[in-house]
């Protein structure tokens, strides 16, 4: 055979994580997990799920998917292992896909760690939280520009980020997000120069309750955030010149909307009062 006629393909990140709870004698009990390639799930009393992607990272071409279901009345958090890293595409797009069942009467803390985008990287991500009746979520995303301690700076990317959350299959909140090489320059009008964007939800009857104390707990130097709710929902943004001040603004939101600690693996090395 010729040399020419050779050919090799890159190899792809593939993986597929899905793990179920229902409620049995009153406490949430694993019913189900399921899975494969670079997708893993690790199970903590509370319950905590943490979600990891062995590969490290993802790029052009890589497919992630997780899954997580909560039977009628359970309640749980899911986080990742560490920050989700999307890295320079040579070719083609990195696709991750998220999917929560949130079961009647339930509820969900979705509060995965930080998604850094490098210079050249090129996903798309949609995320979707389906809630039973009565049931509801605290939801978090933050997206980092480069690491800053790293002198990295991100000048190219196409990251499509599309977030919702549904009720009786009929969306209560939806947020599209757009970053690409012309949005990155566009000054004002997108991130002014932020190099670390997040926003939290929370959605459930009573969450406009929690807006005077998240606005109160937006104090964090080097931050930027505002909060305004309605209708059952609580939503705050947040902008930052670096990742590290905005994970510290984002502690202390979760502290006063969740009054509980943070998930174990975030490992934060202050916390602040």
């Amino acid at each position: 055979m010729h040399a020419a006629a050779i050919t090799t393909g890159h190899q792809r990140t593939r993986g597929d994580a899905f793990v179920g709870f229902g409620l049995r004698s009153g406490k949430a009990k694993l019913r189900d997990l399921r899975q494969q390639g670079a997708a893993k799930a690790i199970i903590l009393p509370g319950p905590e799920v943490v979600f990891l992607n062995t590969a490290g990272g993802l790029t052009g071409g890589d497919k992630l998917r997780y899954g997580l279901d909560l039977s009628d009345g359970v309640r749980a958090v899911a986080t990742t292992q560490t920050a989700e890293r999307i890295y320079r595409a040579n070719e083609g797009v990195a696709r991750i896909d998220l999917r929560f069942e949130v079961g009647a009467g339930g509820h969900l803390d979705w509060l995965p760690q930080e998604t850094i985008l490098f210079d050249g990287s090129a996903a798309e991500r949609r995320s979707t939280i389906s809630l039973g009746m009565g049931a509801s979520c605290l939801s978090l995303e933050a997206v980092i520009l480069g690491r800053a301690a790293m002198g990295e700076t991100v000048t190219r990317t196409h990251f499509r980020d599309t977030r919702q959350i549904l009720r009786k299959s009929r969306p209560v909140f939806l947020e599209p997000l757009l970053l690409d090489d012309e949005r990155l320059g566009a000054g004002a009008a997108v991130l002014d120069g932020a190099r670390a964007i997040a926003s939290l939800v929370l959605v459930g009857q009573g969450s406009e309750g929690a807006l005077a104390p998240a606005r109160a707990a937006l104090n964090e130097p080097g931050v930027q955030g505002g909060a305004s709710a309605f209708d059952g929902k609580l939503v705050v943004r947040l902008m930052a010149g670096d990742g590290w001040p905005l994970r510290r603004q984002i502690a202390r939101l979760l502290a006063v909307l969740r009054r509980a600690p943070l998930p174990r693996v975030w490992q934060m090395q202050e916390v602040a009062a």
